[in-house]
């Protein structure tokens, strides 16, 4: 049974800026620049070599009530004052031109507010040269002796490469040289007097590791971007002298001047990297002719003269340094002509325009229509950078916005994996720039939590190392074997004279014969010699080869070992790979089954603290409820108390009065049993009576010839409305004079429904005895209305009483007649005493107490 095949594992393919690659934060550094004057007030502190602190000047501290505070930020290394640029080029820039020459991108800008000294930082000063003429020089150092020759590598319009070998090399030279104007620098020229200062750098430095077995080559090219459109500096735009010229102020422009550039396009290459379609490449041989390249565009580059800087960049500059690598073939002659084995790396130095308010800078004009755009490009790349933080802390997938701005568009590659990104922050300390020092601090604090992917290591061509050097006789083996061979030589004895002048001469030959046994016989002993010294060495070889077979033998056992250890770690990892997909399944449904409890339980909190809530404001009722209940309860238990006491003294003394009545009675029946008269019985006075009793007031004697009253109605006041007369049946016909007379009136002993519907007022007519025993009538009086539930109700408005009194203050009572007074004085007795009907109307509201309300429910219909 044949062993089964194992499969051949997949190579992974790791993407790039994929999750799988090593990422760095973007390096970013601060420089402080010093004060124009020492006098003046400074609000930037350096804390350490990492630290800045922030001071709020004096002024806001005034204007803003004290509001602000020292604060400090962190960077990866701090530059002061007294920094220089040696310092700073071997601290920033050095790791990146290593990298470069290793096959490697790099981006280096500087940020800062106007004037705060980028393009010092990047350029330099006379005396003092910058980042870019330091980062020339190390790269020509690096790669002299190594570089191509001129025109072997051309570039071309798709952001590479092509070789040409050396006589199409040499007829591109030649051709050029023809040129009475030649675009390409020459290296014989002399060094403009104008910048020879910057480029003069006392200091030596080379990149550590270069590629002795390849031919490189330097292209530079140099763009700005103004108001968001991307120029060529080093273009050439040659003047029509027939055409007139206008610039932007519609004048005739001088024939010295050139025409302006035309704006250029990006474009993405096979590769998905940005370039500048049509951008101006030059090929340079030194650091001179490529400063010389740089210093040609810098006088074509945008400045003007702002209230805050007296030469300010109107537009962002970008200097390209593309460094071309091709290995030389396997003779190490001449270049390998392979396209695809050619190695393109690139820096990218940018001095950004700096940020600036336009009501210090007092920009009006063309000048406040760039800072607008200045602005807007620097602010997209602050969200460009925010949108990429957010994306790499919270692993969300939000779109860059990377085609807002011609800046971040052009450098997307780098923010996507393709090289390392570095930031100097440039800082003036002065008060005046403390609110822009503040926002330049804040982009750098966003901007150093931003990872890049590590770029990937260059292919290694597979050439054997060392062959430059191969085919060029040096001092070493072959010149030890031209050694050995002389001393072998003069070992031999010297030949005899071979001349022989006479023929009778028997000496010369045999001299000569014996020099040349002797040479044999030494040579026979050399050979012999040697061929036992090959033997020991061979059998040195075969015992060598032996070892090496052996330790072969056993390393390949070991790499067996190892490898199954590997194809056994390679299973356990599919394992692990797989239950991790599984539990980061699991994970995922717990995670949404959390998510759905934790909305399960927030709603269910929310129904809880609603119905808390419902339930509080239940209880709050039921307690104002309570207390309005208990003072009910109370006011009515007062109300009854005080009218069952009213009615027991009523009751009282109706029972006294009962009793008087009958004793008096029983007394003028006594009289008249005892004493017959024929004079009319004298009532007694109740002075005597109430010896025993309380007094009573003695009622007037009738008055004489009173003409009989007629009963008069009284009319109600709302006797124009329809009227519903409640009269319970239990109520006593009482005598009065006046009478209520509601005419067009409903009169029902019981209040219904139907008789409600009819009208629009109601009358109750109740009937009560007042504390005297007479009957007091109450009419009370109410508006109808319609309730929602299809029933009427009523609401009392007032209440009219109808009371009966004697004029003097007693009361009525029937009784016979009584005899004459001993005084002489004549009181006549009647069973009906005078009787004055008085009617008093009373509101609602007093002190029959509140106002009395009825409702008549709808009758229930029979199922």
């Amino acid at each position: 049974m044949k062993p089964a095949r194992t499969k051949t594992p997949r190579k992974l393919v790791v993407k790039k800026g994929s999750q799988t690659s090593l990422k760095d934060p973007v390096g970013v550094y601060c420089r402080v620049r010093p004060l124009s004057f020492p006098d003046q007030e400074c609000c930037i502190e350096v804390i350490n070599n990492t630290t800045v602190q922030l001071h709020t000047p004096e002024g806001y501290k005034l204007n803003r009530n004290g509001d602000y505070k020292e604060t400090q930020y962190s960077f990866k290394q701090v530059f002061g004052t007294h920094t220089t640029q040696k310092e700073l080029f071997d601290v920033v820039a050095n790791p990146l031109v290593d990298d470069v020459i290793r096959g490697k991108n790099g981006l280096l800008f500087t940020y800062g507010v106007t004037g705060s000294g980028k393009t010092h930082t990047m350029t330099g000063s006379p005396g003092e040269g910058g980042l870019l003429p330091r980062c020339l020089d190390m790269i020509f150092n690096s790669i002299g002796s190594f570089q191509a020759k001129r025109y072997v590598f051309k570039s071309n319009d798709r952001n590479s490469m092509d070789i040409q070998c050396e006589v199409d090399a040499l007829l591109e030279r030649q051709k050029r040289e023809a040129m009475p104007n030649p675009k390409t620098p020459s290296s014989k020229r002399q060094v403009d007097p104008e910048f020879a200062d910057m480029i003069n750098v006392q200091e030596f430095c080379k990149a550590e590791e270069v590629d002795e077995d390849s031919v490189y080559g330097v292209f530079v090219s140099y763009i700005e971007i103004y108001n968001n459109y991307i120029y060529d500096l080093l273009e050439e735009m040659p003047f029509d002298p027939i055409k007139p010229k206008w610039n932007s102020c519609s004048t005739p422009m001088r024939n010295t001047d050139f025409v302006p550039p035309q704006s250029k396009l990006l474009r993405e290459d096979k590769n998905h990297n940005m370039y500048v379609a049509g951008c101006t490449e030059v090929e340079v041989k030194s650091t001179e002719e490529a400063f010389e390249v740089f210093w040609r565009g810098q006088k074509k580059r945008r400045i003007a003269n702002t209230h805050l800087n007296r030469e300010s960049s109107r537009s962002h500059s970008v200097f390209n340094i593309k460094l071309v690598q091709a290995p030389l073939d396997a003779d190490g002659d001449n270049v390998l002509q392979e396209k695809e084995q050619i190695t393109i790396s690139q820096l990218s130095l940018v001095d950004l325009a700096g940020s600036e308010r336009t009501n210090r800078t007092k920009a009006e004009g063309n000048r406040l229509r760039e800072a607008g755009n200045i602005n807007q490009s620097l602010m997209t790349l602050r969200t460009c950078m925010e949108v990429l933080r957010e994306n790499q802390m919270y692993g969300t997938n939000k779109m860059v916005p990377y085609r807002d701005s011609k800046l971040t568009h052009l450098f997307k590659n780098y923010f996507d994996g393709e090289g390392k990104v570095r930031m100097i922050v440039c800082v003036n300390p002065k008060a005046e720039d403390y609110e822009e020092s503040l926002q330049v601090m804040r982009f750098a604090e966003v901007t150093q939590e931003v990872e890049v992917a590590r770029p990937v290591d260059k292919a290694i061509c597979g050439l054997t190392p060392g062959r430059r050097y191969r085919n060029h006789p040096r001092a070493g083996p072959v010149g030890d074997e031209l050694l050995v061979t002389e001393v072998v030589l003069q070992s031999f004895p010297p030949l005899p004279s071979c001349e022989i002048l006479d023929i009778n001469d028997e000496q010369t030959l045999p001299r000569l014969i014996e020099a040349l046994e002797k040479r044999h016989q030494l040579r026979q002993m050399m050979i012999d010699e040697f061929n036992k010294q090959s033997i020991t060495f061979k059998a040195m070889l075969q015992e060598f080869d032996n070892g090496v077979l052996n330790k072969e033998n056993y390393i390949q056992g070991k790499l067996n070992e190892k490898e199954k250890v590997i194809s056994g770690q390679k299973l356990e990892l599919e394992r692990l790979e797989k239950k991790n997909k599984t539990l980061e399944y699991k994970i995922e449904i717990l995670e949404k089954t959390t998510t759905i409890y934790e909305e399960d339980k927030r709603t269910l909190q929310q129904e809880l603290e609603t119905q808390n809530q419902k339930l509080q404001r239940q209880f709050s009722d039921k307690r104002r409820l309570e207390a309005r209940l208990q003072g009910m309860v109370t006011e009515t238990t007062m109300k009854w108390e005080k009218e069952c006491e009213r009615r027991v003294a009523a009751k009282q003394l109706e029972m006294q009065n009962k009793l008087w009545v009958k004793d008096e009675k029983l007394k003028q029946l006594k009289a008249i049993v005892t004493e017959p008269k024929t004079e009319k019985p004298e009532r007694p006075s109740r002075d005597r009576d109430r010896e025993k009793a309380p007094q009573r007031a003695v009622s007037p004697p009738p008055v004489p010839n009173v003409p009989p009253l007629r009963l008069r109605h009284r009319r109600s006041r709302s006797a124009g409305d329809r009227w519903v007369d409640h009269k319970p049946a239990s109520n006593v016909q009482t005598e009065t004079v006046m009478q209520p007379h509601v005419p067009h009136a409903i009169t029902v002993s019981v209040a219904n429904e139907k008789a409600l519907a009819k009208c629009e007022k109601y009358m109750l007519t109740h009937q009560e005895l007042a504390s005297d025993g007479e009957i007091e009538t109450k009419l009370i009086k109410g508006d109808v209305y319609k309730t929602r539930g299809g029933g009427q109700s009523v609401q009392f408005t007032d209440i009219e009483t109808l009371k009966q009194e004697s004029p003097t203050g007693r009361k009525r009572r029937s009784s016979t007649v009584a005899p004459t007074q001993p005084d002489g004085a004549e009181s006549e007795w009647t069973d009906v005493e005078t009787r004055c009907s008085v009617a008093v109307e009373m509101r609602a509201g007093s002190q029959l107490g509140p106002g009395y309300q009825h409702h008549a429910q709808p009758k229930r219909k029979k199922p």
